[in-house]
């Protein structure tokens, strides 16, 4: 009778051992599962909610548009490269609105020195006082320096707009920004619209554009290249915080820029 009591104990403890073991190996497996997804998924951060412009915004250097009267100001606020710099030198905030056919930002920057010393578009023009814009269109993140994963668009005072194509080339893509610019004193008001393109996006081919929707995600950041009389620009002031000491990553990897949601 003992001999059948312990031998049933061992039975019992040994299935146990098994259960315990699967238990462990499939919890592992979920756990290593969701690091994969989080490695390949951006994370949400500095997540802001855009209105929809019953009128749509009139690209003329002016405030003065209803849904203007309506949105919350953002600020230039990190410094992605360069050194300390003071309110005299450079002050800078943005708006946001969205219709279905595109995204609309309406800019004010103090600047007291405007540059714009490369006269073609396609020569160092990031170290000429422009804006730049990031989009992704999925808000999917990653890698996107050669690839139409993403856009950042560089805005000259011209009004050119220049990213970096599939072959490592700069590209002109003025009919993705319209823009308009008008400087009073050391004030320039900026009005952008952007008409979002997504990854599959080709060069030289029919591309169809994004039509925008209440409650889609989009991906997004600002930033202003500022110079004020050297041969490359002295400061890039961005929209969102970049940890580490290397910040002036927005052309190379959209898990920086921030997320927009698009409210009505």
């Amino acid at each position: 009778m003992k001999r059948l009591i312990l031998l049933c104990f061992l039975l019992v403890i040994s299935s146990c051992k098994k259960d315990i073991t699967n238990y462990s190996g499939n919890r592992l497996a979920i756990l290593n599962q969701r690091s994969i997804q989080l490695d390949n998924t951006k994370i949400d951060h500095q997540i802001r909610e855009v209105k929809k412009a019953i009128i749509v915004p009139k690209l003329d250097g002016d405030m003065n548009d209803p849904i203007w009267k309506e949105t919350l100001w953002y600020g230039f606020d990190q410094r992605w490269l360069g050194p300390a710099y003071n309110f005299t030198d450079f002050f800078g905030r943005y708006k946001m609105a969205w219709t279905h056919e595109a995204l609309y930002i309406l800019v004010e920057i103090k600047d007291d020195i405007l540059i714009d010393q490369n006269k073609n578009p396609l020569d160092s023009w990031r170290n000429d006082d422009n804006i730049e814009i990031f989009i992704d269109a999925d808000n999917s993140g990653g890698e996107h320096q050669y690839s139409n994963n993403a856009f950042a668009y560089s805005i000259s005072l011209d009004g050119n707009v220049i990213d970096i194509d599939e072959e490592k080339n700069p590209i002109l893509l003025t009919n993705h920004v319209h823009s308009k610019r008008v400087t009073n004193g050391d004030v320039s008001v900026w009005e952008f619209e952007v008409t979002i393109y997504d990854d599959t996006y080709k060069e030289g081919k029919v591309n169809d554009p994004v039509i925008l929707n209440k409650d889609q995600k989009l991906g997004f950041a600002i930033a202003y290249n500022d110079n004020d009389n050297s041969k490359e620009r002295e400061n890039c002031i961005g929209s969102v915080f970049v940890p580490g000491k290397e910040k002036d990553l927005g052309r190379i990897n959209a898990d920086i820029f921030g997320t927009i949601i698009l409210e009505e």
